[in-house]
């Protein structure tokens, strides 16, 4: 894989971002948030979204004016944001600023979306919060889609809900990004184009049995991806992921009831300020030795040490700042396909990337 500077691609795809139709700050934000997501290895829901945001920008699917959104303060921690469909990277991040201010204040914030447009990698959110030993916890659904189907049906009701928590640790930080599903809707695209086959069958089809075959999803009746568990603890899963749905599109009054159509996100951002509770020194003092116990345990294979949540990819960030990011040949095509709707095909910088 070609490596690409971090800084370059986050000056091409604002400059991207700005020519169809959005606000600077909006374009910045957005694409940092991009980026973020290819410096912690998230190929899937980093900058190969950039095209599809760029698309629903020039359709009149997203909007790039940050003075479309609404917030309405519910109390001095609690808010609520319509987003009006503005880009979401955009949208999470004015979230996270104004949940940190109240957990400064009262030690706890907590800010919900709705009509958001999609919101990107979770984990690429976490760790500026992380940093000032705050707790940030970003939960998300889409209530226009349905991919995942309830435990014991074969009909998709909902989607994979991912949960972010980044943790913070003088030794060992955490960057937490789950799905209540098996897999994501992102690895089964990926994994039919490529025209392979899923590394587990994840895959329920509309016969109620379990393949490995991403064709398997888009068959009609269509089949879904598995809740958490796979069949024999999916119970566990799907009750994680109502209690996503509850917490984001039930929480901001705007979801599955209202029949939307586009592309989106019914998202809830939480921080959390420990110094308002046992105190900082304590948490990190309780994370470390945690975390510290995990990496001693004895390892189930010599060869392979306990890992852990975020530790890889905080490793890759540190590499590629320094080296460049290593992009797939999807993600650097989809990009190729954003710049050659653009007047920035010819430009200087689209030649320096090589697209």
């Amino acid at each position: 894989m070609t490596t690409y500077s971090p800084e370059h691609l986050h000056e091409l795809l604002t400059a991207l971002f700005e020519e169809a139709g959005a606000h600077r700050e909006v374009a910045d934000t957005t694409a940092d948030v991009l980026v973020e997501g290819d410096l912690l290895g998230h190929h899937t829901h980093g900058i190969k979204l950039a095209n599809g945001y760029l698309k629903d920008l020039k359709a009149g699917k997203a909007s790039g004016d940050p003075d479309t959104l609404e917030m309405t303060e519910n109390s001095p921690v609690a808010a609520v944001i319509d987003g009006h469909y503005v880009l979401g990277p955009y949208l999470v991040r004015r979230a996270l600023e104004h949940a940190r201010q109240a957990a400064e204040g009262f030690g706890i914030g907590i800010v919900t979306l709705k009509r958001s447009h999609h919101i990107a990698c979770l984990a690429a959110y976490l760790r500026p919060l992380v940093e000032r030993d705050l707790v940030p916890i970003v939960l998300s659904s889409d209530p226009a889609v349905a991919s995942v189907a309830p435990y014991g049906g074969v009909t998709p009701v909902y989607t994979p809900n991912p949960l972010a928590i980044g943790i913070p640790g003088r030794d060992n930080p955490m960057l937490i990004d789950v799905s209540m599903s098996s897999i994501t809707n992102g690895t089964v695209n990926k994994t039919r184009a490529e025209g392979g086959k899923l590394a587990h069958p994840a895959i329920l089809t509309n016969r109620g049995t379990v393949s490995d075959d991403p064709e398997d999803f888009f068959t009609n009746p269509s089949g879904s991806i598995l809740p958490l568990g796979g069949q024999a603890f999916g119970h566990k899963g799907f009750a994680l992921g109502l209690m996503i749905e509850a917490l984001t599109s039930a929480l901001g009054g705007f979801g599955r009831k209202d029949a939307p159509t586009q592309w989106g996100a019914s998202a809830t951002v939480m921080v959390i300020d420990p110094a308002r509770f046992g105190g900082i020194d304590a948490f990190v003092e309780e994370t470390d030795f945690l975390t510290r116990r995990c990496l001693d345990a004895e390892r189930a294979d010599p060869e392979v040490a306990v890992r852990l949540p975020g530790q890889s990819g905080l490793a890759k960030r540190k590499r590629y700042l320094r080296e460049g990011i290593p992009l797939p040949d999807d993600v650097v095509d989809s990009l190729r396909q954003a710049v050659a709707g653009s007047t920035l095909a010819d430009g200087s910088l689209s030649r320096a990337l090589g697209l």
